[in-house]
């Protein structure tokens, strides 16, 4: 299906970006627009104004801070994690994204545009739960940073609100780290996934299992299972898996995470 007429806007700073998305309640940031532009085709979203955030570089840097700490900002695409020596110092970040679809999409798709659109199957939501990342957000009125499990609000719902940005993203130290999936395919979305990271406990966040990543954990890889029992998952079904199917891969997926994550410790 054909897009339907649209205005569309390259601001040339954040601050314009920010004034636009401000002004015009059916203004929508445009990242990669793997997501955003196959909605608009099939109706599921119908924006006034697209507001085309890639020319603001501003958005695309990766640092490593002295303490280990990693910034990313939200226009970094795939391709740019992967390539970054800054971002090799969480290797996992790499690892997955490489995951991600096939090349075009790495090439043009974004880190900040896979969390803002929050959609249940991606790869990044329940991963930055596991490292315990932190998001900046912006308005014209000030800066405000929220922790990954307060960002993701429901299905394709997140905490950057009407005239708001998602500018960077802030990744803490550390390499002990997993990620387990089972794809549609290849390069195809996930039907479960499970992110895990080690300090002290194993900390796991289950994707594709309901609206936001769920967060469990466990002392050691052996305690897992019963954690994520614990947590009552009701997934649901689809013609891909049934919700017992989904929750038991969602299961056994987290061992797997957990016990890569124990292996680099």
């Amino acid at each position: 299906m054909l897009l339907r007429e649209v205005e569309y806007a390259k601001p040339a700073s954040v601050g314009a970006a920010l004034a636009i998305l401000r002004e015009h309640e059916g203004a929508r940031a445009l990242a990669g627009g793997q997501t955003l532009i196959n909605v608009m085709k099939a109706r599921a979203a119908s924006p006034d104004i697209l507001v085309d955030l890639n020319g603001l570089d501003d958005l695309k840097g990766i640092e490593l801070g002295a303490d280990g700490t990693l910034t990313i900002g939200a226009m970094a695409t795939y391709t740019d994690i992967l390539a970054s020596a800054e971002a090799r110092a969480r290797p996992i970040l790499g690892e997955v994204c490489a995951t991600i679809a096939d090349v075009q999409v790495r090439n043009r798709g974004t880190i900040g545009g896979n969390l803002c659109s929050n959609d249940p199957t991606n790869h990044l939501p329940p991963l930055m739960c596991a490292v315990g990342a932190q998001m900046t957000i912006v308005s014209e009125s000030g800066e405000r940073t929220v922790s990954s499990e307060d960002f993701f609000l429901g299905v394709y719902m997140t905490a950057v609100s009407q005239g708001e940005l998602l500018t960077k993203i802030t990744v803490p130290a550390g390499k002990h780290d997993g990620f387990a999936a089972v794809t549609l395919g290849a390069d195809g979305t996930c039907i479960a996934n499970a992110a895990a990271s080690v300090n002290g406990k194993v900390r796991i966040a289950l994707g594709c299992v309901d609206a936001v990543p769920i967060v469990v954990e466990a002392a050691d890889a052996d305690l897992v299972p019963a954690a994520v029992r614990e947590a009552g998952l009701n997934p649901p079904g689809d013609v891909h898996a049934s919700s017992e199917y989904r929750a038991h891969l969602a299961e056994v997926l987290a061992v797997r995470a957990a016990r890569q994550a124990l292996g680099r410790s």
